[in-house]
């Protein structure tokens, strides 16, 4: 990599780590520059403006959870134990973001009423998660791991609402003891659904 790409780089590391505890509205080209001991202009000239850097920020986080949740995941074999694994890595990268914070959850809640590309952007890498959870919930079905009546629309939700659970009483209510909660009530979950 070149200078200008490593500063870059070294920007939007920064600037996602302010993000993840301060919010994507949070994010100032004024807060960044005092971060990164350079001048407003000079963090300016990397991105046309401060909406491109949060774009750049959400895409930066997006890729992120690609490598550590959705890849090794796709390692697995077909069906339940992939749709497992994706539920033991997101579990693990949220708890490992109890500290500063999930930008998938927090960016809901910042442009939940809000329109415009951040929120475009936001939807479509929420959606593909969804999506992908769904194709590999629908895999288990056809398979025979989970039963064949099972709605895997129905088995996202349930999954997406135990990690909102999870982010909210660990996060937010401090509650000891919230991983292992979320790991129980999925596997309460599979049962439900598991064939027989």
């Amino acid at each position: 990599m070149r200078k200008g790409e490593l500063t870059r780089a070294a920007i939007l590391d920064v600037a996602l780590d302010l993000a993840s505890r301060e919010g994507l509205e949070g994010l100032t080209i004024g807060l960044l520059a005092d971060k990164m001991n350079m001048s407003k202009s000079g963090v300016f000239a990397h991105f046309g403006s401060r909406e491109d850097l949060q774009i750049e920020v959400l895409k930066l986080y997006h890729a992120r959870f690609e490598q550590e949740v959705f890849f090794p995941s796709v390692q697995e074999a077909r069906g339940l134990p992939r749709l497992r694994s994706m539920f033991a890595r997101w579990v693990k990268r949220v708890s490992v973001e109890i500290a500063s914070g999930c930008i998938y959850i927090s960016g809901a809640v910042e442009y939940d009423d809000r329109q415009g590309p951040i929120r475009e952007e936001l939807v479509a890498m929420v959606r593909a998660w969804q999506g992908a959870l769904r194709r590999c919930a629908e895999q288990s079905i056809s398979s025979g791991d989970l039963k064949a009546d099972t709605d895997a629309g129905q088995l996202v939700y349930e999954m997406y609402g135990l990690i909102l659970a999870l982010h909210h009483d660990a996060r937010f209510l401090r509650m000891p003891g919230s991983v292992d909660r979320c790991r129980v009530g999925f596997d309460r979950l599979i049962e439900n659904y598991r064939h027989p």
